[in-house]
C-alpha cells in the first residue's frame, strides 16, 4: 500500500512538471486582419471642379480606389488621389493627374483613422460634365 502511494504521488508530480512544459510564452497571437470594407462615392466633375469624400480605415492593410465610371467620355483624363482626411481637407498623399475609367489608385495603410479620395479636372479639360463613380476598398 505504501508503494502505491508512494507512485501515486510520483506520477501527480510528474504530472505537474510535464503539464507545465510545452506552453511557450514567447508564441505569438496574430490577430486576425480586419474584413475588406467597400464604399462607393459619386457625383458629376465640371470644369475645374474636384471632390472630396472621407472614409475611416479600422485597421492596417491595403487601400484602393478605383474610378468605375466615367460618363459621358471615359478616356477623358482626370485626377484621382488618396490622402488622409483632418476634418475639412483631403491631404494628398497618392495621386495620379492622368485617371481615365478603371484606372486603381493603390496605397497602404499601416494605421487606422480618417482618409479621403479626390478627384478633379487636372488639366482643366472638362468640357462637358462627366458623372462619376469611385470604390474604395479598405480595411
Amino acid at each position: 500500500m505504501h508503494r502505491l502511494i508512494s507512485r501515486l504521488v510520483l506520477l501527480a508530480a510528474l504530472s505537474l512538471i510535464v503539464g507545465g512544459c510545452g506552453n511557450n510564452s514567447s508564441d505569438a497571437v496574430v490577430a486576425p486582419p480586419p474584413p475588406t470594407l467597400t464604399d462607393t462615392f459619386s457625383g458629376t466633375l465640371t470644369l475645374n471642379g474636384a471632390a472630396a469624400f472621407p472614409f475611416t480605415v479600422t485597421g492596417s492593410g491595403t487601400i484602393q480606389a478605383q474610378l468605375t465610371t466615367l460618363s459621358p467620355d471615359s478616356n477623358k483624363p482626370v485626377g484621382l488621389s488618396l490622402g488622409t482626411w483632418n476634418g475639412s481637407i483631403c491631404q494628398i498623399v497618392l495621386d495620379n493627374p492622368n485617371s481615365v475609367q478603371g484606372a486603381v489608385v493603390p496605397g497602404n495603410s499601416s494605421t487606422t483613422g480618417s482618409f479621403c479620395v479626390r478627384i478633379y479636372d487636372a488639366a482643366g479639360t472638362v468640357v462637358q460634365p462627366q458623372t462619376y463613380v469611385i470604390d474604395v476598398s479598405h480595411p
